[in-house]
């Protein structure tokens, strides 16, 4: 099975190779590989100490930020290795400041893998949510290197499972710890022989709670916003947007300020959008909106945060998609109450606002009319559903620190 992985390795590096000359996201892919031993030797001396944290993506490195961050006010004799799987982590996390070296990570063969770790030479080795690769695990635990993973879940449909999975199962023993988001997840490796497993929640909810203590403040919205109920809709895909347009066409609503925050910038679709409304709208790129703008569309990235801070509700985007929804804490923290689409059953922060009735689920058309519209309409029920948020996130403080602490143990 090893052989098999391996090769299918080598092909999906070839038709990547390919696929490249027509997609440019995939292009970041490829060609963002290629420097990342440049990057490393440049970056990395000999005799310098270093902790490598790993995330697939944008939404793992949220998690592992708060750890990062902790390991560069405590641990300052270690440089920090972060690497990413995908370009849409890459692309806007390339100048983190916090970390000393920011570099892909090289497809999983074992060349590529034994030669990372030599230039990279970690003392330790932390790896965010789910990211299992055989080779690169095979090579840590055959240098006896410490290596952990953070924010971990684990489903009963995972590979791990599977009585045709043993081979993947195997590299798991690379682990020397998992610090798990929930009871499921720890069970789940229990019966598979891991005991070195603690339930310490996910790092996410730290770090989305330091988000209240930073200046949300944008100046650009302090007059939209004023007086009014602010509907800010977040991370938003086509499928999404149709059912806002039909939203918004579909009342008055003289005194909501909506704003629309698109998960893709594309400028075609953002005219579209804009166009696509009976009311005035306004792009961020075209300037401050005046008193005449009803809708304020932000084709822009890296504001999304602080613009949650003036929500009174938020719509948060994906949920029509096959990938299902966007990170519902961001809006969360600030004490407000959401609606999502109906995927959402690989969130397990998602199912749990769900469940705690300060996130409604719509799936359709016109459950988002019917629940935005309640929202709107209700100070009451915003009050409501939003306090729940708030408790939520209060109550799933600590990761960070229980993760921490082991490390500052073994370094």
């Amino acid at each position: 099975m090893n052989q098999l992985y391996n090769f299918v390795i080598f092909l999906f590096g070839l038709i990547v190779r390919f696929l490249a000359f027509f997609d440019q996201k995939i292009k970041l892919f490829v060609e963002g590989r290629k420097d990342t031993f440049p990057k490393l030797k440049a970056a990395i001396h000999e005799d310098d100490k270093t902790i490598w944290i790993h995330c697939a993506s944008l939404g793992e490195f949220e998690q592992g930020r708060p750890i990062i961050e902790g390991l560069k006010n405590s641990a300052t004799a270690y440089k920090i290795i972060l690497s990413f799987y995908s370009p849409s982590g890459y692309e806007v996390q390339k100048n983190y400041k916090h970390a000393d070296a920011v570099v892909y990570l090289p497809l999983d063969s074992r060349k590529k893998a034994k030669k990372f770790i030599e230039l990279a030479h970690p003392s330790m080795v932390i790896f965010v949510k789910y990211e299992f690769w055989p080779n690169f695990l095979k090579e840590l635990e055959k240098a006896a290197i410490t290596t952990l993973l953070v924010s971990g879940i684990f489903r009963k449909d995972q590979l791990f499972f599977k009585p045709y999975g043993v081979w993947l199962k195997k590299s798991l023993n690379a682990f020397d710890h998992f610090f798990v988001q929930n009871e499921l997840s720890k069970s789940l490796l229990e019966q598979t022989g891991f005991t070195n497993v603690t339930v310490s929640g996910d790092t996410r909810f730290d770090r989305v709670a330091s988000i209240l203590k930073q200046d949300n403040s944008l100046d650009f919205l302090t007059e939209f916003t004023k007086d009014k109920i602010v509907f800010v809709a977040g991370s938003t895909w086509p499928e999404d947007e149709a059912h806002l347009i039909q939203l918004i066409n579909h009342k008055p609503y003289e005194n909501v300020a909506f704003i629309i925050a698109p998960h893709n910038i594309n400028t075609k679709d953002i005219l579209g959008l804009k166009e696509a409304f009976d009311k005035k709208a306004t792009l961020y790129s075209e300037g401050i909106p005046d008193g005449q703008t009803k809708i304020f569309i932000v084709d822009t990235v890296g504001l999304l945060t602080k613009i949650y801070s003036y929500a009174d509700l938020a719509y948060v985007g994906g949920g029509f998609g096959k990938e299902g929804v966007h990170n519902v804490l961001e809006p969360a923290v600030f004490g407000i109450p959401l609606v999502i689409g109906p995927i959402y059953e690989k969130f397990e922060e998602a199912k749990d606002l769900v469940r705690l009735e300060a996130c409604a689920v719509a799936d359709s058309e016109k459950d988002v009319l019917q629940l935005c519209d309640s929202l709107i309409s209700s100070s009451e029920l915003r009050k409501k559903m939003g306090s729940k948020a708030e408790n939520y996130i209060r109550e799933q403080l600590g990761a960070t620190k229980i993760i921490l602490n082991y490390i500052y143990d073994k370094i």
